[in-house]
């Protein structure tokens, strides 16, 4: 039951990091798009479905009470780590790819804003209340 609560939150962080080692020349470029700051957006948009899939695959496994009991402390305490190392590594080990704080604090801003809007969404996430 625990890999199946988690198991969209697994697929949706392995997306995200196979999205983030492509090389940056494989990303289309629109400079109108870079004027609204839609990069920021992406990453605030990805960042907050992770964290919403992890609560959500915490909060409906039955298997480890402390998960279901502080699911969002936890969800924050793997997703937020995450978007640092993903930076870091687009800095470091991926081929033209730039780590970029301010991409960091797009994907923490994600992040927090599911976590404080969880509660309203949760109806549509098709879960009990708890």
């Amino acid at each position: 039951m625990f890999l199946r609560a988690v198991f969209p939150a697994l697929v949706w962080t392995i997306v995200i990091f196979l999205l983030c080692s492509f090389p940056g020349d494989a990303i289309p470029s629109i400079s109108w798009l870079e004027l609204l700051s839609f990069d920021k957006w992406v990453h605030f948009g990805i960042f907050f479905l992770l964290q919403l899939l992890w609560m959500r695959g915490f909060c409906i496994q039955n298997k480890f009470p402390l998960l279901k009991k502080y699911f969002t402390i936890i969800a924050l305490l793997i997703c937020i780590p995450y978007g640092a190392a993903l930076e870091m590594m687009q800095k470091f080990i991926f081929l033209s790819r730039s780590g970029d704080i301010l991409d960091f604090i797009a994907n923490s801003c994600g992040v927090l804003a599911a976590s404080f809007s969880f509660q309203r969404i949760r109806p549509y996430l098709m879960m009990p209340a708890v």
